[in-house]
């Protein structure tokens, strides 16, 4: 069994995000970086797949050589191989994102053998253009289902469970296959000391890509307008009592 995930680097949740001057970019001086919660869940999954069928599991994903620190996590809780498709940092559009992911499957496929399966987060947490994992699908002629929240695999095929709002809806895919994971469908791991360091001494894969032009250019981001809550000091001191009873009382604590 052979799977590979591919996962995004993308800025940490709830961090707050600055547009530059010109609208073309996000300021990334003070920010955090991770992979999205849906990818965690995914690399997970196929950890779990991986000690439960036997085989391997590989980590990919396009850009900067920062994003190297991403992989290396994912090494550390037990992925066994990595593949860095590097750019210059700027951001690709999921035309282009998905023409370099399907090179590079082919490119891994043809030295190492085919993956039985491969893993997308059902959304990115910057974008969340839901594309990419349905184009590379595509455009390796594999069937895909999203939305998943169960995964089950048995000789050549892989059952995978969906949920809906009235139940859930199971699909029977042949190996090899795609799927799209849905954060919830595990707890992922954390990383280990011992993990980290034998992480360190695992080789990336490193893979040049050539951006071909998509169907989507960037205009300009726009930030939000900030939100303000406004606050009424209801007194101080003993003499703010009445005022806090009222206010419970409006609200039904009391």
């Amino acid at each position: 069994m052979r799977i590979l995930t591919c996962v995004k680097r993308v800025p940490a949740p709830g961090a707050k995000m600055v547009v530059n001057p010109d609208g073309q970019g996000i300021d990334t001086d003070m920010l955090g970086f991770t992979v999205s919660p849906h990818e965690e869940c995914a690399v997970e999954e196929a950890i779990r797949q991986i000690e439960t069928h036997g085989g391997s599991s590989t980590v990919m994903t396009l850009g900067p050589g920062e994003a190297e620190e991403q992989l290396r996590t994912a090494l550390s809780v037990g992925v066994d191989a990595a593949v860095l498709i590097t750019t210059d940092g700027s951001d690709w559009d999921p035309v282009a994102t998905a023409r370099a992911l399907t090179a590079a499957v082919r490119d891994v496929e043809s030295a190492d053998g085919p993956f039985d399966l491969i893993l997308f987060g059902n959304e990115s947490a910057d974008s969340g253009g839901y594309q990419v994992g349905i184009r590379v699908a595509r455009a390796l002629g594999r069937p895909m289902v999203s939305g998943i929240k169960g995964v089950d695999i048995e000789r050549d095929q892989v059952t995978a469970r969906r949920d809906t709002p009235t139940g859930s809806e199971v699909y029977r895919l042949p190996l090899p296959a795609v799927l799209g994971i849905k954060e919830g469908i595990n707890l992922p791991r954390y990383p280990t000391l011992k993990g980290r360091l034998g992480a360190k001494k695992k080789e990336v894969r490193l893979v040049e890509a050539s951006h071909a032009g998509g169907g989507q250019s960037l205009v300009a981001l726009v930030a939000p307008p900030s939100q303000e809550t406004p606050t009424e000091i209801l007194g101080h001191g003993a003499e703010a009592a009445p005022a806090v009873v009222d206010v419970l009382e409006s609200l039904g604590v009391l």
